[in-house]
């Protein structure tokens, strides 16, 4: 058996991309449907043309970004660690929905079974609450540039940094538990059309046999606790950092010190606001149209990982030096790598 048959293995093929098929009563009791832009299916190939631009853009900017953080060694300072784990947070995510997006959007591969369906969302959660946690520690790390410059360098050590990624890691491993075990006491509704073309937990909560009310409970509680509390900590760090700011006199240190933080400012923001804006919708317009739900969760899911490779690249002038220093190597293919790579070699 090829790796192609292994893949799609866990998926079964309907026979037509018309929205007939999610009507159908002859479906699996055992997988879910899926869906993308409903009433569009005749057109998917097209529109899986600047999906997959997109897709690949986020594959290809945040690897670069991997890749230049571990090879520069002036890089090796906390804010790029952070940077590094932002990066990878969102190329594992834009990795998880890879197969089902392009499945439905090239394949006609509508169905995924329970247990694919439960996998990819515990896949997509993690990572998305990984990143939220990574961008705390991002303002944590502004936090003390900022309001604290003299202790940065004693306080954020390479140790320390390592303590942040086990706890973050620990955090998510905590989420994890709790979520297999709620999960596994569950059982759902089978051959019921999801709003998306992966697994979201509040899409797929709600075809359980357990008491609604209980099911989003758990999920709003999660949500809060997660996300919400983490963007509570970033506004409560640039309270403290524009009052800092705002206390300096010379104008020219105010800016350069905003400055350093425009990027974060993006990534918080190009983050949190495509996912509080669809959890709204899942959980209080039920009414909305599903084409919308359809474009924001692919806004959710490929906007921060699209846009935060460029954003860095363009306003770090550090890391947009060391990217052009790459490419320069690869198309010279000359002595600039043993530049590029320093004392590694």
């Amino acid at each position: 058996m090829t790796n192609t048959s292994i893949f799609f293995s866990l998926f079964r093929v309907c026979p037509q991309p018309t929205m007939v098929i999610f009507n159908s009563t002859t479906s699996s009791s055992s997988h879910f449907l899926l869906t993308a832009f409903p009433g569009l299916e005749l057109v998917h190939v097209w529109i899986s043309i600047p999906v997959c631009c997109l897709y690949i853009i986020a594959l290809l900017g945040n690897s670069m970004i991997l890749f230049v953080i571990i090879v520069e060694q002036s890089l090796h300072k906390p804010m790029y660690y952070f940077l590094f784990m932002l990066s990878a947070a969102d190329l594992c995510l834009t990795i998880s929905t890879l197969p089902t997006v392009l499945g439905v959007l090239w394949f006609h591969v509508w169905e995924i079974s329970f247990n694919a369906c439960l996998i990819q969302m515990m896949f997509v959660h993690t990572f998305s609450f990984f990143e939220s946690s990574v961008l705390v520690a991002m303002a944590f790390d502004r936090f003390m540039a900022i309001c604290n410059p003299l202790k940065y360098a004693t306080i954020l050590t390479d140790m320390t940094i390592m303590v942040i990624g086990l706890i973050i890691c620990i955090r998510q491993v905590i989420f994890i538990f709790t979520m297999s075990l709620f999960l596994k006491s569950l059982s759902f509704h089978g051959g019921q059309e999801l709003s998306h073309p992966f697994c979201y937990h509040p899409d797929v909560i709600k075809y359980s046999y357990s008491k609604a009310w209980i099911s989003n409970s758990l999920g709003m509680f999660l949500q809060l606790y997660l996300s919400d509390t983490d963007l509570s900590f970033i506004l409560f760090s640039y309270v403290l950092i524009l009052h800092t700011v705002l206390s300096i006199a010379a104008p020219k240190k105010q800016q350069k010190d905003l400055g350093t933080c425009v990027c974060h400012l993006c990534a918080v923001t190009v983050f949190y606001m495509p996912m509080i804006s669809l959890s709204i919708i899942h959980c209080l317009l039920s009414s909305t149209s599903s084409v919308v739900c359809s474009i924001l969760a692919n806004v959710y899911l490929l906007l921060p990982p699209v846009l935060n490779p460029i954003i860095y690249s363009l306003k770090t002038k550090t890391i947009r030096q060391a990217m052009l220093q790459l490419l320069q190597s690869k198309c010279s293919r000359g002595p600039n790598v043993r530049s590029l790579r320093g004392g590694w070699d």
